[in-house]
């Protein structure tokens, strides 16, 4: 006979943790945390690269209601935010209804609960289930011809192998994503000769980090009302950027900032900076920050390659002018498979509809929480919910209202569950598609993750968060239907 639970939630991070706590809130007790690794922390336990950190400052990048006074960074690093998530679930005393070991591959809705299953062939049953997976969590190796024979040893930069030293290395890198752009630095010094794989140069802007003093941290807890201001100075700053990427001719404005940032630093080398300088609208990919990063590529120990890979072999990586470039070690900074890792599980909806045939031609769901067809799942970080611009904290604590506010729905029209009407949710996404093509993202003039094999954006919400904010405060009876 399965368990049974009124709610299941699936991941341990920000989504994850926010839905307890806010369940917790609600009176809603009888639910339980799935969580496939041993530890909690979802992205921020599995990224221990060496440099790892937060691209938006600590202040904003944590949740309103558990404020953190004692941040040691204007941007915290991985270790930091860890050790915050734990302080979270702590305080809320969550961990004795956190299941670890707990790897979820399937869920089928019966008509009046889902069935839950887990990888050691334990069944679940939950009247809700609350994916909070998030979208950077599955890492993305490219297919290269030959990686299987090479000698060395490879990995992807979220599955580091800490186990291998550096000194004296070979290191060949492949990827100048978000990841890369932290690594490189960190290990550079290490190495014996670094060799950058670059396909796109991304656009780097300087990031103001630099310790918090003890007298600021003193101030924040000390007088009212100051924490909570320089949050807002923060929010309100990075909402003013959605200008730039909803009209590219404000962003090329910013982009004037980031090109004098590459002379600068590049002055004394033109053909380093030509490799260097994108091609692109600056917003089209992830805007990038760091100090250290384009430093590192001026080093005479570091080298970056713009020429394609055609293959590995088992001493290195060749390119596709026919030159093999020796390395000891691989990594790939290649980021994640984003936006359908919810589609590769089997879930199976209302009329034995599998959400990876919903989903066969890109996900889509209504304020990127809930899926037609699909009655009482909930994803949170879901389809079109990403953040070119700010904290994502923001859009989960957005997104934890409108599940609340369905739950409640339910349960004052004594239903047994909610579904999104398929026509509300068709036309929430094609006004989301016709605001995306018109944006940076859309028409800056390269090609992202943020698009899928379409060319169609997924992953990103184009506007304001308080826009989406107001949107998701509540669950809209008339958007959905409330199933007997």
């Amino acid at each position: 006979m399965s368990e049974q639970v009124d709610t299941l939630i699936v991941g341990s991070g920000f989504a994850g943790l926010g839905a307890a706590i806010r369940l917790d809130g609600a009176g809603r007790r009888d639910w339980l945390m799935l969580e496939k690794a041993e530890t909690l922390g979802g992205t921020w336990r599995d990224n221990v690269y060496p440099g790892c950190a937060c691209d938006v400052e600590s202040h904003l990048y944590s949740f309103s209601f558990f404020p953190n006074d004692d941040w040691s960074r204007t941007f915290a690093r991985q270790a930091e935010i860890r050790a915050y998530l734990e302080d979270v679930a702590d305080h809320y005393r969550l961990r004795d209804r956190i299941r670890f070991g707990a790897h979820v591959t399937g869920a089928e809705w019966d008509g009046a609960a889902w069935d839950v299953t887990l990888a050691d062939g334990t069944l679940l049953r939950a009247r809700y289930v609350v994916f909070g997976t998030g979208a950077l969590h599955e890492p993305s190796v490219p297919e290269i011809e030959g990686l299987e024979e090479f000698a060395g040893t490879a990995f992807h930069s979220a599955q580091w192998d800490h186990g291998t030293d550096l000194r004296g290395k070979r290191v060949a890198v492949i990827g100048t994503g978000a990841s890369a752009i932290q690594f490189v630095p960190a290990i550079a010094p290490e190495t014996e000769h670094l060799t950058l794989f670059q396909r796109t140069a991304p656009w780097v802007l300087p990031k103001p980090d630099k310790p918090i003093r003890e007298r600021t941290r003193r101030a924040f807890r000390r007088v009212p009302g100051l924490r909570r201001a320089y949050r807002t100075a923060l929010y309100w700053r990075h909402e003013a950027m959605v200008l730039g990427f909803m009209h590219p001719r404000i962003m090329k404005l910013a982009e004037r900032a980031a090109r004098l940032y590459l002379r600068r630093t590049f002055a004394g080398d033109p053909e380093l900076r030509r490799k260097v300088t994108p091609d692109f609208t600056m917003g089209c990919k992830r805007v990038l920050m760091s100090n250290d990063y384009y430093p590192a590529l001026r080093r005479d120990d570091v080298s970056v390659e713009t020429t394609g890979i055609d293959r590995i072999t088992a001493r290195g990586v060749v390119t596709t002018d026919g030159v093999e470039h020796p390395c000891d070690v691989i990594v790939f900074g290649t980021g994640f498979r984003v936006g359908d890792g919810m589609s590769r599980m089997a879930i199976t909806g209302r009329d034995g509809v599998k959400l990876a045939d919903a989903w066969r031609d890109g996900p889509q769901a209504l304020h990127g929480t809930t899926v037609s067809g699909f009655p009482n799942l909930f994803a949170v970080v879901g389809p079109n919910t990403g953040l070119g611009h700010s904290s994502m904290v923001l859009m989960i604590e957005s997104q934890l209202n409108y599940v609340l506010d369905a739950m409640e729905l339910v349960d004052r029209n004594r239903a047994v569950a909610i579904d999104t009407r398929a026509e509300v949710q068709d036309a929430h996404n094609a006004d989301l598609q016709d605001r995306l093509g018109a944006a940076v993202w859309g028409s800056g003039g390269c090609a992202s993750w943020y698009l899928d094999e379409h060319g169609r954006n997924r992953t990103l919400w184009p506007g304001y968060t308080f826009t989406f904010r107001n949107r998701t405060r509540r669950a809209d009876p008339a958007a959905h239907e409330l199933v007997a």
